[in-house]
């Protein structure tokens, strides 16, 4: 096995001088070397041949011990620099002060034709930013993660990727739902792999402590390393990557939005500066369509990040990078002008994305509302998103309101549905079969053109946790099973099409499909 290393991060960031792992507030720095903990019995149970292929390795390669003890953390690759990030965040709202890679040890870069891919064992042991935790983490989370971070990528959505999943042979304790009810699991460890894993945070912590040289020093290695298209001098230069980072992140939630995910813990640490999803926790897609539903318990309450909340978060979590950034701008107008133009150029490209959800591709003035007469609609009954949109590419321009709704009530879970949402639901109907008349293109092309917007499959939690109970009993055929489908999630398989259904009612309450922690 041979890695074509590079240290872009450590060659042009300031080090914190002190080498260990000990917990503790690291100042006027941008990372701690650390050393990932050595796993007692480490077992290579699933591994991306994509990403193999990425980083110039080959499937030989997998099958070798160093392959294993690399990225489990058994043993650093010869060159090897592993480090730990550090940054800030505003959790839920609030600001958390310093909080890094608590369990995440970066491995270094690879520089590979024109590509940068960054390499992060997560789960691999305490750096100085563990806070309370022991930096590990169980294969219940690193099958979520490794299989999520896959399937959004054949989605269409900008995301981080997973090289490989591997088993640590170490108990980890873990209080699943952070009711005083800890439990040993298995600990796993998950490769994951990005061009960078800078975040919000990193700017926010260095300008919460007014280390602005520090602060200059990472935000010029970013635009140098990230946005080459960026040739602006000064202030300039700083506004123009501020907006590409703003349009980087709209074009992610454009794509959450469309798929019906929710990512569940948009803290501004978990917000990637170059737009791209990260930190797979308690996620999930949309079985009801609900624009209040969240899957994380910890935000029950708030339902801050729940799903039709999304695009207003990231609004915020923007602004509080603006706020990091002043510094170096020292204007306030220039930022707010691009904030201030965000829900518009928000409201376009949403139109734009609902356009090709319904299969038009000629623009009406009454569009919009035929848009939110359907997310109303949607709302009356238990309506399972995914497969509404995928069966809505059924419906004819020919077609009765009745042959309509026969095609597509199979995405209700209640078929006890009353007269008065029925009769809102053929309202609909009419409407949206009297606008396909009205469209040049024909049936066949309209439903060609939805089934590549619509997936047929997406990862639901009980699907997820499905693959994780099975591989608790040493059995990982599910994982490989949903890792191929979840490669083609709009093709139709008609070989897995016992994928393609509504949540069962065993999964409606049970932990892990219904109710998820920041532990998930």
């Amino acid at each position: 096995m041979k890695l074509n290393l590079d240290h872009s991060f450590t060659k042009h960031l300031p080090q914190d001088p002190n080498t260990s792992n000990t917990r503790r507030q690291v100042l006027k720095a941008s990372y701690s070397l650390v050393n990932p903990r050595i796993p007692s019995k480490p077992k290579l149970i699933h591994v991306s041949i994509e990403i193999i292929k990425e980083l110039g390795l080959s499937k030989d390669d997998t099958r070798s011990v160093e392959f294993l003890n690399t990225f489990s953390g058994a043993s650093i690759y010869p060159g090897t620099i592993p480090y730990a990030m550090n940054y800030g965040g505003h959790q839920f709202g609030h600001w958390s002060g310093q909080l890094g890679d608590g369990r995440a040890i970066n491995l270094g870069e690879i520089l590979l034709e024109g590509k940068r891919w960054a390499l992060q064992l997560k789960g691999a042991g305490e750096t100085p930013y563990s806070r309370k935790g022991d930096g590990l983490a169980v294969l219940r989370s690193s099958i979520r993660e490794h299989l999520c971070s896959e399937a959004m990528y054949h989605l269409g959505a900008p995301t981080t990727r997973s090289l490989s999943l591997a088993l640590t042979g170490d108990q980890v304790l873990r209080d699943v739902m952070y009711d005083g009810k800890p439990e040993y699991e298995k600990g796993a460890v998950c490769c994951r792999v990005s061009p960078s894993f800078i975040r919000f945070g990193n700017f926010q912590l260095h300008a919460a402590r007014k280390e602005h040289d520090v602060l200059m020093n990472l935000t010029d290695y970013t635009i140098n390393e990230f946005f080459p298209n960026i040739r602006s001098k000064g202030n300039q230069k700083y506004l123009d990557f501020f907006q590409e980072v703003t349009n980087r992140t709209l074009d992610m939630i454009i794509h959450w939005q469309r798929v019906g995910f929710v990512h569940g813990v948009m803290n501004t640490d978990n917000m990637s500066i170059l737009g791209l999803t990260i930190d797979y926790g308690p996620y999930g897609w949309l079985e009801g369509y609900d624009h209040h539903w969240t899957p994380n318990t910890t935000d029950a309450q708030g339902k801050r990040y729940r799903f039709g909340h999304q695009p207003k978060i990231s609004l915020w979590n923007l602004l509080q990078l603006a706020n990091a950034l002043y510094p170096l701008i020292q204007q306030s107008e220039p930022l707010e002008a691009i904030l201030n133009s965000y829900n518009a150029l928000y409201a376009e490209r949403y139109g734009e994305m609902m356009a090709s959800k319904l299969g038009l591709a000629i623009n009406e003035e009454d569009d919009l509302l035929l848009y939110r007469e359907l997310e109303d609609t949607l709302h009356l009954t238990e309506t399972d998103m995914t497969i509404f949109y995928r069966s809505l590419a059924d419906v004819l321009s020919n077609d009765s309101v009745s042959e309509a709704w026969k095609k597509l009530e199979i995405a209700c879970y209640d078929k006890n549905i009353d007269a008065e949402t029925i009769e809102k639901w053929r309202g609909w109907l009419y409407k949206y079969i009297d606008r396909l008349g009205r469209e040049e293109r024909t049936d066949k092309t309209r439903k060609q053109g939805m089934n590549q917007v619509n997936p047929k499959y997406v990862l639901r939690n009980y699907m997820a946790q499905i693959a994780i109970d099975a591989a608790d009993k040493g059995n990982y055929s599910i994982i490989k099973e949903l890792y191929l489908l979840l490669k083609q999630p709009y093709d139709e398989q008609p070989s897995n099409h016992k994928w393609f259904a509504k949540r069962p009612e065993w999964a409606r309450h049970k932990v892990g499909c219904s109710m998820l922690s920041c532990s998930s």
